[in-house]
């Protein structure tokens, strides 16, 4: 890798069940920090966050002393894009900061990754309007695997799948935009083996790239 004055930024993303958040593991288990854009959410929505008036204020109801109640909220703003675009304006401009405040903990590091599960449907890949990014590495595995995860998860149905698909760029478009794809398709050892060989690819020095 050649000298830079910050991480290289690699953009970690994945449609719904395709291992994502398994691949964001093996990174940092490889000691690449990470940053979870999810996370990042759920934190700025729990008990006592600066944004839960804002919130309530747009939202009626969907808050109490135990912070935002994602359930009730979901429903306010899924399939409605109105009104998941107000709930944006109050969250994105938050976990901005604290993307950015991420980025200047690990400075010295050679490469951060930024796991944003929705990065091309919000159109952060774009270098000139996004967040910076050097790369995507996408996650994919084939259909019926991706269909089989999700429909085992609680409270699944083939309907909210398919609603949460529509919302979703395809996953062949992904692939297609993306700069590295990880195929969870496999065995877990050979997704180790991939991810470990990206990060070898990047040139990152001081991380371990397991040679199994």
């Amino acid at each position: 890798m050649t000298t830079r004055d910050r991480p290289f930024i690699l953009g970690l993303t994945g449609s719904i069940g395709m291992g994502k958040s398994a691949v964001a593991l093996m990174l940092r288990a490889l000691g690449v920090p990470v940053f979870d854009a999810d996370a990042a959410v759920h934190a700025l929505q729990a008990p006592g966050s600066p944004l839960l008036p804002a919130i309530e204020a747009e939202f009626p109801g969907t808050t109490g002393p135990d912070g935002v109640h994602r359930q009730d909220l979901g429903a306010r703003v899924f399939g409605d894009r109105a009104a998941l675009a107000r709930l944006e304006a109050i969250m994105h401009p938050a976990v901005a900061r604290q993307r950015e405040a991420f980025l200047i903990e690990h400075a010295g590091e050679p490469l951060v990754v930024f796991d944003i599960p929705l990065l091309y449907e919000k159109g952060h890949q774009d270098k000139s309007g996004g967040v910076g990014l050097d790369a995507v590495v996408v996650v994919s595995a084939p259909a019926d695997l991706q269909r089989e995860r999700v429909l085992a998860r609680p409270g699944m149905t083939e309907a909210k799948f398919a609603r949460i698909l529509d919302l979703q760029v395809p996953d062949a478009e992904k692939r297609a935009r993306a700069d590295y794809v990880i195929d969870t398709g496999t065995t877990l050892a050979e997704t180790e083996r991939a991810v470990a060989a990206l990060v070898g690819a990047l040139g990152v020095k001081n991380c371990t790239t397991d040679s199994r």
